[in-house]
């Protein structure tokens, strides 16, 4: 077995959130420095949003290497980065954080996660249209990273009210800053959604509707909106089949789950953070089956 003794030269990484005792990201990340033999240590801390400037604070003095953020400090980590990737600029939130002499730049890799999770999956949306359900984080940072990949069409789908605000600040920057087209329909008009659907060569259920324990929810009303050449994914991966996957399986589409998004999220900013690859295949083989 490959011990590693944490040292007074061990770099510190970390997850910032609340809840987070669920997360997978220790687990992946460690075992990721174990495999390069890098000595850095891994952990999640549970932080309120009024603790949040104060922990990062903490960990600029500290000299962590850099952290990542999930709900709910994802938009205030957007606000606090003295720099921003271009991908996060389009989406509002930071999810990654590069420290360097005291300097953070932030980052959002949930949408390049997803986007490798799509090619991981066998394949090739760029250039075809995205019908996208949903208006929250994952949503966000789904059109945004499939704007700056080169999907030339997406159309959202929303329930009004809630996040549709927030949402349509995403959808105008990124019809401004790159050559993407996104519309936004209300969920109510279910004539709209089959149309969308139909022009598109992959449906996308960024929304939680359907994970558990509320197994039974579903945004697409029924099989007819769905057709056999059509990709179908869901972000969510618990249950690892939604009742829209099944769905979809039935109607003939190649569908695929939210799980590699994780995975490929953490990925990235491993690289970040490091300058190596994550052995992804080890990491499958462990903790994604």
């Amino acid at each position: 077995m490959n011990e590693r003794l944490i040292t007074g030269h061990t770099g510190l990484t970390c997850l910032l959130g609340s809840p987070v005792s669920h997360s997978v990201s220790p687990a992946m990340h460690n075992e990721s420095f174990r495999y390069h033999g890098l000595d850095y240590v891994y952990l999640a801390f549970d932080v309120a949003p009024e603790q949040f400037d104060r922990a990062v604070d903490g960990l600029v003095v500290m000299n962590a290497r850099g952290f990542n953020c999930t709900m709910p400090h994802k938009r205030l980590m957007y606000e606090r980065a003295d720099v921003l990737s271009e991908e996060a600029q389009l989406i509002g939130a930071v999810n990654t954080v590069v420290q360097e002499n005291g300097v953070l730049t932030g980052y959002n890799t949930d949408g390049r996660g997803y986007m490798t999770a799509v090619r991981d999956a066998g394949h090739d949306i760029i250039g075809g249209k995205m019908t996208l359900l949903g208006a929250g984080g994952a949503a966000a940072s789904i059109i945004a990273q499939a704007a700056l990949d080169g999907v030339p069409k997406i159309d959202l789908i929303a329930r009004k009210g809630g996040s549709w605000d927030a949402i349509q600040e995403v959808v105008d920057r990124v019809n401004q800053r790159t050559a993407c087209e996104v519309c936004m329909y209300e969920l109510a008009d279910s004539k709209q959604m089959k149309e969308s659907i139909r022009e598109s060569r992959i449906l996308v259920n960024a929304s939680s509707v359907g994970m558990s324990p509320h197994e039974d929810g579903c945004l697409v009303p029924d099989e007819s909106y769905l057709y056999p050449e059509l990709i179908v994914s869901d972000v969510i991966y618990n249950p690892r089949k939604t009742k829209l996957l099944q769905m979809a399986e039935h109607a003939g589409c190649k569908t695929f789950n939210g799980m590699y998004m994780l995975l490929y999220q953490g990925a990235y900013a491993f690289e970040l953070w490091t300058g190596k690859q994550m052995p992804v295949e080890l990491v499958k083989e462990k903790y994604f089956r």
